[in-house]
């Protein structure tokens, strides 16, 4: 597993404040993957455009 790409506490304080639950150590791996995922993609979309910066229209559907 790569480096984890969120700041937990962060996380953790999110889903505590929103609705009262705790977060498993394995959700900041879960949730990396996703944020990859999704970095690559928004990576393909730019350079799919010629372009050399990721905004963030690369990450819309």
């Amino acid at each position: 597993m790569a480096e984890v790409l969120v700041v937990s506490s962060k996380v953790k304080k999110y889903i505590k404040e929103k609705a009262g639950m705790n977060v498993s150590a394995s959700v900041m791996d879960a949730l990396t993957e996703v944020v990859m995922r999704e970095c690559d993609r928004a990576v393909a979309n730019a350079q799919a455009d010629k372009r050399k910066t990721v905004m963030d229209r690369d990450f819309a559907e």
